[in-house]
């Protein structure tokens, strides 16, 4: 995904819908004028996507996304292309009625689908069956619809969300379509970005149909975007300095036939710009430490007490990779936990956080994926997808902690409610160490001085964005290791 550069700010569905209200009733700039402004932002936009298009079909509900869709298909028709529409239904409601009247009037027909429609070939489908109000899954005519409209060979264009989507949530409860282009109108919904999102809405353009600036304001967005101004939350390095100054990183985990786990944590560590690196492990995996990466320091700890003189010298703590979860495990996780350092928790350490609540450290950053939150939380992974926002958000609260809900569209919440959101990444990054190294990473990053929300947000953006340049157009096959080249450019403040 490319940058975003028209807005970081992500709002609820509630919240786009009393913006509107705002524009209508503050702004003055009636409902049909709104409408008629997305229309014309869709068209311009299928224009420049597609400019040698001749035909469209055009596919109407019965709310406002229809009315959009039909205003369109009125200026397409004015233009010259050869237009189709198929309605939901026989009639629409509200400023869509004075849209689908204005497509009448300027000679256009409707055809009103049934189970049995099918749609005719053309070289852009428009898509304007619902927009922000579907929470449930599409049923009956709707549903056949989208399926048609997924198998069709043409283009296809969303207006403001892919029908089936639910906005809120990313989520798609049954089948929803998956666009080319997606025109997000008035502000970012935040469900574009996460979940199913990420796969049905293609690229993504937001207009804010001239709404002004003062309205926005007086509406705190739910979200932001990550993008590559929050770069800049690494300072650049002064020329006076020593490794001292940034950080020593105490990386813990590597159980029995699970070195490699900790050692890609440890030098992402380093990769980002630790100080110094120390590796607490079995003895065992002492020699492939060393062997793999002969900047870390390594040592193999048995109790406790072999382990306290480490925790004693670190400034930070990242545990969990590898780590397993017996006897071993416990006891190096319930040291580290007393140490009260600031750090990092994953994989192991927070299946043992979910059995074995603590209260944990100023500083601390949990990485979950779906299946560990759902540990945490105590519920199963489906109720954690089925709405990531409040997952994340429960989890910080809980644990009174930074997190990173990882997936698509990674998700960063704290305590107080503070949320942001990572649109980059790929799934080439759905493979085993991927999560190993972003626990180092932003290890590394609270070791040179950010604080944990800072860390956090840093480290989800540089480690998806490495991802991306490390994939570059073939993720199939990406080894985490491969992200340690383009972190170090990312840090750096470069990109490939």
């Amino acid at each position: 995904m490319t940058d975003l550069p028209q807005s970081r700010s992500l709002y609820r569905v509630d919240q786009v819908r009393e913006i509107d209200l705002a524009a209508i009733s503050r702004a003055e700039i009636p409902g049909p004028e709104l409408m008629r402004r997305a229309a014309t932002a869709a068209f311009s936009c299928l224009q420049e996507r597609w400019p040698e298009a001749r035909s469209l079909l055009v596919i109407a509900g019965s709310g406002n996304n229809g009315g959009d869709a039909f205003l369109l298909a009125k200026l397409a028709r004015a233009a010259g292309l050869d237009v189709h529409v198929v309605a939901l239904g026989a009639e629409s409601r509200g400023d869509a009625k004075l849209a689908r009247a204005a497509w009448i009037g300027a000679g256009g027909g409707i055809e009103v689908a049934d189970q049995a429609t099918p749609l005719t070939q053309a070289d852009v489908l428009v898509d304007g069956l619902f927009g922000t109000g579907i929470t449930r899954a599409p049923e009956g005519v709707a549903a056949a619809l989208i399926n048609a409209m997924n198998a069709h060979q043409g283009g296809k264009l969303a207006l403001d969300v892919p029908s089936g989507l639910d906005a809120d949530s990313g989520c798609a409860a049954g089948v929803a379509l998956r666009a080319d282009i997606t025109i997000s109108f008035v502000a970012w919904k935040r469900g574009l970005f996460s979940a199913d999102g990420v796969d049905c809405c293609g690229v993504l353009h937001l207009d804010t149909l001239e709404i002004p600036e003062n309205i926005f304001a007086d509406f705190s967005a739910d979200a932001k975007l990550l993008g590559m101004h929050d770069l800049s939350l690494l300072s650049p390095r002064s020329n006076n300095v020593n490794k001292g100054q940034f950080g020593h990183i105490l990386a813990i985990g590597g159980d029995h036939g699970m070195a490699g786990a900790i050692c890609l944590s440890a030098e992402a560590a380093l990769r980002v710009g630790a100080g110094r690196v120390s590796v607490a492990t079995r003895a065992e995996h002492v020699p492939t430490v060393n062997t793999r990466c002969a900047e870390l320091m390594a040592r193999g700890v048995d109790s406790p007490q072999s382990l306290q003189a480490m925790l004693d010298h670190c400034s930070v703590v990242a545990i969990g990779p590898g780590l397993g979860q017996g006897g071993w495990s416990h006891a190096m996780w319930d040291s580290a936990i007393r140490a009260g350092k600031p750090g990092v928790l994953d994989a192991d350490a927070l299946n043992l956080l979910a059995r074995e609540s603590r209260a944990l450290a100023h500083s601390t950053v949990l990485t979950p994926h779906p299946g560990e939150a759902a540990r945490l939380l105590g519920c199963d992974v489906a109720r954690i997808q089925s709405d990531r926002f409040a997952a994340v958000r429960e989890l910080a609260r809980r644990y009174s902690a930074v997190v990173v809900l990882k997936g698509a569209g990674s998700l960063i919440a704290d305590a107080e409610g503070q949320l942001a959101l990572c649109p980059y990444g790929n799934p080439g990054m759905a493979s085993a160490g991927m999560g190993d190294v972003l626990t180092g990473v932003i290890g590394g990053l609270l070791g040179q001085g950010l604080d944990a929300w800072d860390a956090a947000c840093l480290g989800t953006l540089v480690h998806a964005l490495a991802g991306d340049d490390a994939a570059a157009e073939c993720p199939r096959g990406l080894l985490a290791s491969d992200l340690f080249v383009p972190l170090r450019r990312l840090v750096n403040g470069c990109r490939a």
